[in-house]
């Protein structure tokens, strides 16, 4: 695979890090890994930036985003121009957010996720792409909010 993704958990999403590792590593999908590194408690919206804005940037084709509830990540990458943020708790929901509405970052709750459905999750988020079609119209209706609203 030719992307490149930005990957950041918060002290809650800790436990999936090595789910989402070996999940990528299996896939051949080139990550940076831009924290955290522990338990210790840290602040989500952190490092919801750093990927949200490496994302945004062009320095990352994608990204995903653990915390507990995988909330928290959304709503904080969703404040960065560009990014289309969408928690996914399944597959289905995953393959969605690519297919129909062009998401760019992925957050998965680490605490609310079904055990041993995180590789499924993000199998199917590389698997899908953006269908296009009616869906473009109503992307693009999204980004006329976001620049009218955001400036």
């Amino acid at each position: 695979m030719d992307k490149k993704i930005a990957i950041g958990f918060d002290h809650a999403g800790f436990d999936a890090k090595d789910d989402v590792l070996s999940t990528l590593n299996e896939l051949g999908v080139a990550y940076d890994d831009l924290g955290t590194n522990s338990v210790e408690s840290v602040d989500y919206p952190d490092y919801a930036r750093k990927v949200a804005e490496g994302v945004a940037k062009g320095e990352y084709d994608q990204g995903i985003l653990v915390c507990g509830s995988g909330t928290g990540m959304a709503i904080a990458a969703n404040k960065v121009r560009g990014i289309r943020a969408a928690l996914a708790w399944n597959a289905e929901t995953a393959r969605l957010a690519r297919e129909h509405n062009n998401a760019n970052v992925l957050t998965i709750g680490s605490r609310t996720t079904p055990q041993g459905t995180i590789p499924d999750i993000i199998r199917a988020w590389f698997n899908a792409d953006f269908e296009g079609g009616r869906h473009e119209r109503r992307v693009e209706k999204i980004g006329t909010i976001e620049k009218e609203l955001l400036t």
